[in-house]
């Protein structure tokens, strides 16, 4: 390629960002741009996208970053669609307005950090604090029960010869409720399911902001662990600690660590001492 030729090419390029990034207080600035985040659609303008030049949305729709498109020809952002509406609003009015019952705070706070637009994630910062002194006083009930099952599965004793086997295993039940959804979701935090050979979090269980119901079982001595997954049999463990909960005694014990650190106390008219010693109620309260 002569110089020339390079010359025209750089120009034809230069002229093409040019119209896509117009300058501050051109017309194009409030043409409207359509988005395609995770899947669903937005449609605002570039002035909106570029109301905080710092964030990650501002180099974007700059030219300081190169974006990509879907085959629509539409900017395309591998993100969660559904919570980028939050994002937006704020773009446009600089206000964070979420529902009274916005159950998606951290994934929110997760993408606002992405983005990285600052005035949001203090904003966000500081409806967390509002949230967290609204839930003054809180109750937290947790009903248990347990019973022994008899469970069947196959020992492999040689290449070609297999035996059936069967054993008796612990399983356990709680149903836990509070008025509090911030320390259900704490506690989802701290306890995960195994299965499958993967840790998940119960987190991932809570369809109702305000109860929890968790279903689980002990080890069972000589259980392959291919039988665990094959029966759908969970097992619960307690991070950071990396322990696994086979008792309800060590539940107990976890969820009080869990809830005393939160601020909660046992009550001392409910449950009756004899449930209470025997893991069949747990009830605590907190005062702030």
């Amino acid at each position: 390629m002569s110089p020339s030729e390079l010359s025209s090419l750089l120009m034809s390029i230069f002229y093409l960002a040019k119209d896509y990034f117009p300058a501050p207080g051109s017309s194009a600035m409030s043409d409207p741009i359509t988005l395609n985040v995770g899947g669903k659609l937005y449609t605002t303008s570039l002035a909106t996208l570029t109301s905080f030049p710092d964030s990650m949305l501002g180099a974007m729709f700059s030219g300081k970053m190169p974006t990509k498109r879907d085959s629509q020809g539409n900017c395309f952002i591998d993100r969660d669609g559904k919570v980028f509406r939050y994002i937006l609003n704020f773009l446009r009015t600089s206000h964070l307005d979420l529902p009274e019952d916005f159950q998606e705070m951290g994934l929110l706070r997760r993408e606002a950090d992405f983005y990285q637009v600052q005035p949001l994630i203090e904003a966000l910062q500081e409806k967390e604090v509002e949230l967290s002194k609204a839930e003054k006083n809180a109750m937290l009930n947790i009903t248990l029960n347990q019973r022994v099952q008899t469970v069947h599965f196959t020992v492999r004793e040689a290449p070609q010869i297999y035996s059936l086997s069967s054993s008796s295993m612990e399983v356990f039940n709680a149903n836990i409720f509070s008025t509090s959804c911030l320390f259900l979701k704490l506690l989802g935090s701290k306890l995960f399911y195994c299965s499958n050979g993967n840790l998940s979090s119960i987190t991932s269980h809570l369809q109702d902001p305000n109860h929890l119901t968790l279903d689980w079982v002990a080890n069972v001595e000589g259980l392959p662990e291919e039988e665990y997954t094959k029966q759908n049999l969970k097992r619960l463990w307690v991070v950071p600690a990396n322990k696994q909960i086979n008792s309800f005694q060590v539940f107990v014990e976890e969820v009080l660590k869990i809830a005393l650190s939160d601020g909660f106390c046992i009550d001392s008219s409910h449950p009756h001492a004899l449930d209470f010693m025997s893991n069949k109620i747990i009830r605590l309260i907190r005062y702030r």
